[in-house]
């Protein structure tokens, strides 16, 4: 579910807004594979499918990384 998160009105100057930071972290975790740097796909089904790539390269390393 995408929710856009806009700023109060009648605010200045900056405030966090809530639960940006993990959209913006994941962004970043993302763009570190290399081929997702810029944007070389044709179709967006094969940018689609190296994000879901990526995902899932990211999670594995995190659930086989060593605890002890």
């Amino acid at each position: 579910m995408l929710r856009i998160s806009k700023r109060p009105p009648g605010q200045t100057g900056f405030k966090v807004l809530p639960r940006r930071w993990i959209v913006e972290r994941s962004l970043s975790w993302i763009t570190q594979a290399r081929r997702l740097v810029r944007d070389y796909e044709r179709l967006p089904r094969h940018a689609e499918a190296l994000v879901n790539w990526t995902a899932i390269t990211l999670m594995t390393r995190r659930l086989t990384r060593c605890s002890g």
